[in-house]
């Protein structure tokens, strides 16, 4: 028994023995991450940062590029027998500054490296790269920036920054570390892992004074980077340029969509900014500057911006109406301005003239008699089962709720419904009368300019609507399968003919005359919004042409007035640009560009 115990003690130890004798083998012979760590005074990695993804438009035009830029690395270990006036001198910095940095980048590690200056632009690096040698402890490390040969799509295209400790935790797959670059906003946030690519790493070799003597290994461990994945877009530059050239100098929205694909091809945010400014080593200084801006540029309108939709909303009234039956294309109202306030225009109107002369008291009609349809003896209980029955419609044409188009931050709107009067009113204290304002888009109804497009889509497409997206392609890819986000409507084929005859008719002879363009036949529905805080707003929908569309608009222009004149101006310009090629209407262009539309 006890020699039993005796062998099976000295086999145990042999065992032992022999794992820390193979396991000592493998980190001094065989693994290569341990000579690495044995040779890290000679060899160090250097991180290859991949090419970021372009983004083209939809005809293959260069939108965003990607140009380098050099950040100065330092080993602390490594920096000896330094001349620092020479050094300041050459990166053009007071000793001060090389001290604190000096002094950060010990306390981040005194072996490995970290960033000492940042974004050096190529020219400076260029003055300076011969004399690196002289300065042990420096190496330069290259990597892209983000390029804008066109100063548009601002807002749409976003913008990269260095990652924060938030978005580092939030992390999971551990692809980041501290310092890289990583999409904030905009299309660059919303595809960054497109984009964004695999980083690679190559280990050089230096002597002693840091002088690189070549790579390590020949190579046979560096992992080359991986470019992110091209982004092809449904933006059609040309349109976007004329139409951010329309809106400068003044406040609003321009959103265009190809009405069979949901495509869409115009996003224009006013006012904007070059988005090279946001690409490099002043990001700071700019980012502060447009924030502290008080028309805000950074505030993507077109999707962010939430306004009433005033006298645009009568056709979705129409439609609510005629679809339950309680107006028809016939009934005849006058426009009486005893109800509410009305322009100069024929009366009694019948159905079709209303919406071509936009007559406000005609739609006060239109309102109560879907709202107050008597399904209770009791007016309140009444008012909330129509109110409700609204709602619902409004919500299945993608209002109050974000449509889903693939940019961050899309705001919903607000429908409000029976709850949300109730929390202002209290149950059972408010009706039809209480609520009135929106039988002209006004009051707490609540629609972003995406929204307007989509809706304009709608009736161009006489009852469906594709979820709106700006990419189209993601590398060789489409980024939707072809029938993804078609969304049907439960209104009745002939009502939204008849309302597209009303939109046609307004152009020729309406409220949106100055839309009208020779050779092409445009429907649209202008709106003139009230504004407590100053001159009114004006918007306008439209698409074109009537048969096979191949655009739907919206344009809002803040406290520009009527939207006759500002938005169904631009609306038109738009169109014919985008079906045309050309402006015909030189006149009207210079009166948008001027931007005077009161007088």
């Amino acid at each position: 028994m006890k020699l039993r115990r005796s062998h099976i003690i000295q086999a145990t130890v042999l065992l032992i023995g022999t794992i820390f004798l193979a396991r000592l083998l493998f980190i001094q012979v065989l693994s290569e991450e341990y000579a690495l760590a044995a040779e890290k005074n000679i060899v160090q990695p250097v991180v290859e940062y991949p090419y970021r993804g372009v983004i083209y438009d939809r005809h293959g035009e260069l939108l965003v590029c990607n140009t380098p830029i050099y950040d100065l690395m330092v080993i602390p270990k490594e920096v000896k027998r330094l001349d620092i006036q020479a050094f300041c001198q050459d990166f053009k910095l007071c000793a001060a500054t090389f001290a604190h940095s000096l002094t950060k980048a010990k306390a981040y590690s005194y072996v490995k490296p970290s960033v000492f200056i940042k974004n050096i632009c190529e020219e400076q690096w260029a003055s300076i790269q011969d004399r690196l040698s002289e300065y042990p402890g420096f190496f330069v490390q290259v990597r892209t920036v983000r390029q804008y040969p066109l100063p548009i799509l601002a807002n749409t295209f976003g913008y990269i920054g260095e990652i924060n400790p938030q978005q580092l935790a939030a992390d999971t797959v551990g692809y980041y570390a501290q310092g890289d670059m990583v999409g904030i906003s905009g299309l660059e946030k919303m595809y960054e892992e497109a984009l964004r690519g695999q980083r690679g790493v190559r280990y050089k070799v230096s002597d002693a004074r840091g002088i690189v003597k070549g790579s390590f290994k020949e190579g046979a461990l560096d992992q080359a980077s991986t470019p992110g994945q091209n982004l092809k877009t449904t933006i059609d530059r040309a349109l976007q340029v004329y139409g951010e050239r329309l809106m400068e100098g003044k406040l609003g929205s321009i959103v265009a969509i190809d009405p069979q694909t949901g495509e869409v091809l115009a996003l224009v945010s006013s006012p904007t900014y070059d988005p090279n400014l946001l690409a490099g080593g002043d990001f700071s200084k700019h980012f502060g500057a447009l924030e502290q801006e008080s028309c805000a540029p950074l505030f993507h309108r077109p999707i962010m911006a939430m306004y009433p939709p005033g006298s645009i909303f009568k056709l979705n009234q129409a439609l609510i109406a005629l679809q339950e039956k309680v107006l028809r294309m016939s009934t005849a109202y006058a426009c009486d301005k005893r109800l509410l306030n009305c322009h100069p225009h024929p009366s009694p109107l019948r159905l079709k003239d209303a919406l071509k002369y936009s007559c406000n008291p005609y739609f006060y009609h239109v309102f109560r008699n879907i709202i107050g349809a008597q399904v209770s003896t009791n007016a309140y209980e009444t008012t909330r089962i129509g109110l409700e029955k609204w709602c619902g419609y409004l919500k299945s044409w993608g209002l109050g709720r974000p449509l889903g188009i693939d940019l961050p931050g899309e705001k919903s709107g607000c429908v409000p419904d029976s709850q949300f009067y109730d929390k202002w009113y209290g149950k059972g204290r408010w009706k039809t009368s209480t609520i009135r304002s929106l039988d002209i888009g006004q009051g707490e109804l609540l629609i972003t300019p995406l929204q307007m497009a989509n809706f304009a889509a709608v009736v161009a497409n006489s009852g469906y609507y594709h979820t709106p997206h700006l990419v189209k392609q993601i590398g060789e890819e489409p980024a939707l399968p072809k029938e993804e986000g078609k969304h049907e409507l439960v209104i009745d084929n002939e009502h939204f003919e008849f309302i597209a005859d009303a939109m046609q008719e307004s152009v020729e002879g309406g409220t949106s005359w100055r839309a009208r363009t020779k050779g092409i036949v445009i429907c649209a529905k202008t709106g003139t919004v009230e504004n407590l805080h100053g001159p009114d707003h004006a918007v306008c929908i439209a698409f074109s042409p009537r048969e096979n569309p191949k655009i739907a608009i919206a344009v809002y222009v803040e406290n520009a007035g009527w939207g006759s004149r500002a938005a169904a101006s631009i609306a038109g310009l738009l169109i014919e640009q985008h079906i045309k090629g050309e402006i015909t209407r030189p006149w009207l262009e210079n009166y948008v560009l001027k931007g005077d539309f009161f007088h």
